[in-house]
């Protein structure tokens, strides 16, 4: 490994049998050359030379570990969207006989 690629992960994809989608994964600089180097072609490079482990994670998950978004409610006919404000009622007083 060079020291211009000391700390650099690469994301990678490969094919899985029975799978349409190939599979991702992240591994270092050098274990991505000695990869390359013993199977030319089999694996894809993705990218190179990302400087934070999490950040190669991240973009090998996809949106595997995003957040789902939040589904907007319909409007239902007829209900208003918000509920009415509260109406104060003035305090009667009791009448003792």
């Amino acid at each position: 490994m060079t020291s211009a690629n000391a700390g650099a992960w690469v994301v990678y994809s490969f094919p899985l049998n029975g799978s349409p989608e190939a599979m991702r994964a992240v591994c270092d600089q050098a274990e991505w050359e000695a990869l390359d180097r013993a199977r030319p072609g089999f694996y894809t490079l993705i990218r190179e030379g990302i400087t934070s482990e999490g950040e190669a994670e991240r973009l090998a998950r996809g949106s595997a570990g995003a957040a789902r978004p939040r589904h907007v409610k319909t409007p239902i006919p007829g209900v208003p969207a918000t509920a009415p404000a509260p109406v104060a009622v003035p305090a009667t007083r009791a009448v003792r006989s």
